[in-house]
């Protein structure tokens, strides 16, 4: 074992997921560790090896509202992200968190994996996993007053297997910089534009949502019938605007400042959400409204007010009503093109 192997992991390194009996061995009747399950979505990954993306210090709260939440042993790898196929078939696309006993870190940093011929036992153990993970999807909870059988995943346990972390808690933003999730500059800059951000919430000067319509002009938009891989432009943000109401929302969706960057630019549809596990309650929502994922569209965590340096990335919902369907893209997705 070298020095290295018992340092943290951090933004850069190789990791190989472990096997599913060195898994399995982690984990509680839950199919958890430390509150957080390991979801059948991530046992296709045994075996593999994976650049770790970020280290995962904090989150932000989506299941009850509180801010930033402290997480601690636990990295994104990559990009992976759960399908749904083994929760209903929730659209969401969140990003999978990988506790550090779940991975291993190698040395030659290659992605290449030994090939290993399977044994008995091996099989044994990636059926018993299979087995606890399905299990644990499922869970009951007490929702108006009645227990209902909902689902259970990675983000509707993140509340409880985090603890609290207060904006003025500084030492959450220093961690962000010596854990190699960014550079100095980029830290220094995230940090100078959010003091000021930070301020202006406070007091009422920023408001929630970064846009807002006029009582009783929200205008109505023939339906694109937008499907994966179309390409569209992002409106502008007068032309945005004028969809919504005065509370910043088109049809209960508000425009979020994580997508104002994106105001102009042409992106490739990734998916037509109609389905999503509530993250409060664990019940699959079925949308009946358009709902849209863009590729190359994430939070970043560098301008959301109260949540700065949160790396989830998770994928903003966009409507119809903000985006024009082009036939080709003039430039490369996700880059700027032309006013609209």
């Amino acid at each position: 074992m070298t020095s290295t192997d018992k340092r943290p992991l951090r933004a850069g390194d190789v990791v190989e997921v472990r096997s599913a009996a060195e898994i399995l061995a982690t984990l509680d009747n839950g199919a958890a560790l430390g509150k957080m399950p390991f979801m059948p979505e991530m046992l296709r990954y045994a075996g593999q090896r994976f650049e770790v993306t970020s280290r995962v210090e904090k989150i932000c709260d989506t299941v009850a509202g509180t801010g930033s939440r402290r997480m601690r042993e636990t990295v994104f790898l990559e990009d992976l992200r759960c399908d749904g196929s083994r929760h209903g078939g929730c659209q969401q696309g969140c990003r999978l968190y990988w506790n550090e006993a779940w991975v291993r870190r190698v040395d030659d940093q290659s992605k290449a994996v030994p090939v290993q011929k399977p044994t008995h036992e091996s099989a044994e153990a990636t059926v018993r996993l299979e087995q606890l993970a399905e299990a644990g999807t499922r869970t009951v909870r007490e929702i108006e007053g009645k227990p209902s059988e909902v689902w259970r995943c990675q983000v509707t346990e993140s509340f409880v297997a985090t603890t609290p972390l207060p904006t003025r808690n500084l030492g959450q933003y220093w961690r962000e910089l010596v854990n190699g999730n960014f550079t100095l500059l980029r830290f220094l800059f995230i940090s100078l534009r959010g003091f000021p951000f930070e301020i202006g919430r406070r007091i009422g000067l920023i408001k929630p949502v970064p846009l807002r319509g006029r009582a009783g002009q929200l205008t109505k938009e023939e339906p694109l019938n937008l499907q994966p891989g179309d390409f569209v432009q992002v409106k502008s943000r007068q032309e945005i605007a004028a969809t919504l109401n005065e509370r910043g929302f088109n049809r209960g969706l508000s425009f979020d400042r994580e997508m104002l960057p994106h105001c102009g630019r042409t992106m490739r549809v990734r998916d037509r959400v109609q389905r999503v596990i509530d993250d409060k309650t664990g019940r699959m929502l079925n949308l009946k409204k358009d709902c849209l994922i863009l590729e190359g569209s994430y939070c970043s965590g560098e301008i959301t007010m109260g949540c700065w340096f949160c790396p989830r990335q998770i994928y903003p919902f966009w409507r119809e009503a903000w985006l024009r369907r082009v036939e080709g893209p003039d430039v490369k997705p996700g880059t700027a093109s032309a006013k609209g």
